[in-house]
Order: structure tokens, then sequence, then C-alpha cells
């Protein structure tokens, strides 16, 4: 292994590429312990957790991962300090601004989950201008959660279903988890076989709970902005340990 492990561009011998997952999802956990720990502004960490995400962006490309999802800002959020809340709307708009002519160049498509229309309309306007940028690109898919929660997603497909029935284009009968999944913020995307949160907490945090029903979950007490590729490798390794059945009995088949 080189010493320089956050540098690792192939991937590592010991993972199995027929049995990597299709889709990572992250819940990001741990920039302003990682500033305080430093004694900087929180908003380093912010910066830096910005840099993270990026190379794991690039890491999945490399290593031949299609989707990661990125749970970037929750509907909780904003009960953060105001001044945290507006420095991380000035940072979104930066960052998809500075960094769309590489998403090009990388071959990346964006997506956006959540409740966008409360957004600062800048916000709003370079969340559009990336999505026409790169609805055509066919490499990795990037998908950036913000202003989302999973309750959330689920209470508004229910209300958009229940208007659909309402106004007779269903059935109540009619009504069953492919429907519902069409309503969902994530319709259109694939589940994610794995979840990762960095900096030790064991909860969900109210992501993606429907889409996670049966994704593997990987915490690690590594901080945000220290998630480098070998951390990464380190999670992947656990994964391809697990026995994924989803309800069934060891060797029974689907049918």
């Amino acid at each position: 292994m080189s010493a320089n492990l956050s540098t690792l561009q192939e991937l590592p011998t010991d993972l199995d590429r027929s049995r990597l997952p299709q889709q990572v999802a992250v819940i990001m956990d741990g920039n302003g312990r990682w500033a305080k720990s430093r004694g900087i502004p929180r908003i380093m960490g912010h910066r830096r957790g910005v840099d993270t995400l990026k190379d794991l962006l690039r890491c999945c490309r490399d290593w031949g991962i299609p989707a990661l999802t990125a749970y970037a800002f929750s509907t909780e959020n904003w009960g953060r300090p105001e001044e945290e809340v507006e420095f991380l709307m000035t940072l979104f708009e930066r960052v998809l601004r500075r960094e769309r002519a590489e998403m090009m160049r990388e071959n990346v498509q964006i997506r956006f989950v959540g409740n966008l229309k409360v957004l600062p309309q800048s916000l709003q306007d370079e969340i559009a201008q990336s999505l026409h940028e790169t609805r055509d690109n066919r490499g990795t898919q990037f998908i950036v959660a913000t202003n989302y929660g999973g309750r959330q997603d689920i209470m508004q497909a229910c209300r958009a279903i229940a208007d659909e029935v309402k106004q007779g284009l269903y059935s109540t009968d009619e009504i069953d988890e492919k429907l519902f999944e069409r309503h969902l913020y994530t319709a259109g995307i694939t589940h994610p076989d794995l979840l990762i949160r960095t900096s030790g907490e064991m909860r969900l945090s109210n992501f993606l709970l429907w889409q996670l029903a049966y994704a593997e979950i990987y915490v690690t007490q590594t901080l945000w902005p220290d998630f480098d590729r070998e951390a990464f490798h380190q999670a992947l390794r656990a994964y391809q340990q697990r026995d994924r059945r989803f309800g069934k009995v060891e060797g029974e088949s689907s049918g």
C-alpha cells in the first residue's frame, strides 16, 4: 500500500469489482468538530468538507461506482446559527458555479433532491444551471440532498398521490410501491446499497428513510474532513463482507 493513502487511484486489489455498491450515500458529519479540534472557525471545517466530497466523487469514478448521494443540508439544519446557514448557502452557490466546468469535463451528472423552492433565489438559479448543463452527462451520477428530510419526502409523496386520486387519475387499489416511488424526490434514482456516516453517530438523521430500507450501514469514528480514499476503502471492504439477503434465508432463491 502506498504511503500516501489518500491518493489511491485504482481499485484496491482486495476489493471485488463485481460486488461494489451501485450507489453510495454519505452523511457528512463532523465538520464543526474537526474545526473546533484545530481551534479554527466552523466554516473552515465546511470548506475542508467540500474538498473531501470532491475527492470521494472522483474516487467513485476511478473505482467504478456509478452514483453518490450526499446529505448536504437537511430540513433541520435551518435551526443552526443564522450566520452558519448563510455561509452554507453562499458556499453551495460558489461551489456549483466554480465546479460546473469540472463536472462537464469529468462527465458528472448532478441531481438535486429536496424542497428547493425555499432556497435563496441565487442558489436556485445556480442549481437550475447545473442541472441544465450536466443533464446529458453519462458518467458518475452525483445526487445532492439539499433542504431534504426523509419524513418530508414521504409526506409530499402522500399528498401528491392523494391529489391524483381525488382527481380520478388513480384508484386507491392502484397505489403500490412503484407508484409511491415515482412521487418521491428520488424518482428515477437507484436506492443506495451502502450508507456511510462519519463521526461515529449511530442514527439516520431523517435521511432517505424509504430509500435506505435495505442499505448496509457503515459508521466510522473518522470526522468527515478526514474521510479519505483509504477510509472509503475500509468502508467498501466492510460492505463486501456483509451477507445481503434482503429478508431471505441464506441460499433461498428470489423466485
